[in-house]
């Protein structure tokens, strides 16, 4: 399965949105560009922290005190370029650089072997009402309906609901961003 570019995807090929070269294809990468990004290859099968080479078993960390969930996946590290198109999205509203966040996602998903069509559902993190109106958007179900749509599963925003607003997490440690979000969402009333 290949992510499906929209029609006007295929008559306008894009621009990089980190050299600004002409990208030569329907997202807005070139491939040099595309050739430097911070693939997380390497990933814990658990919690998708890298990892010095590939193992199948999980990180020390998991290994020690396994996550409440069950796997997850991180397609690219958090460092540069990577760090600041999180940025450019986030605070920026930079939408291309969320919406090429997205179709790496959707590569990378699809690498591991995505799921069948109809599989699973898709359930955006919720921003409180507040933070959503500061940025206009959220950006959760900005890149989960890209995700799917282009591994063609179903998207059910609402099932989760944020009854809390937190402070920003950028700044905390990984235990303290744990403490900050607890209690902060319930089983939303879908």
């Amino acid at each position: 399965m290949v992510y499906e570019f929209g029609w006007v995807d295929r008559l306008l090929p894009g621009t990089c949105i980190l050299c600004g070269t002409a990208s030569g294809q329907p997202r807005d990468l070139c491939t040099p560009c595309a050739n430097d990004l911070p693939w997380n290859e390497h990933g814990c099968p658990r919690c998708a922290m890298p990892l010095p080479d590939a193992q199948s078993a999980a990180c020390g960390h998991c290994l020690s005190k396994a996550p409440h969930f069950a796997a997850c996946v991180a397609a690219l590290r958090y460092t540069y370029p990577v760090r600041q198109l999180i940025s450019r999205f986030k605070f920026n509203a930079d939408l291309a650089s969320g919406r090429l966040l997205s179709q790496l996602l959707v590569q990378r998903l699809i690498t591991l072997g995505a799921p069948a069509p109809g599989e699973f559902v898709l359930v955006p993190v919720p921003l409180h009402p507040r933070r959503r109106s500061e940025r206009g958007f959220n950006q959760a179900e900005r890149i989960a309906r890209i995700v799917a749509h282009g591994l063609r599963q179903n998207l059910q925003a609402g099932l989760v609901e944020r009854v809390r607003q937190t402070p920003d997490q950028k700044n905390l440690t990984a235990a303290a961003r744990r403490a900050n979000l607890r209690g902060a969402f319930r089983a939303g009333s879908c």
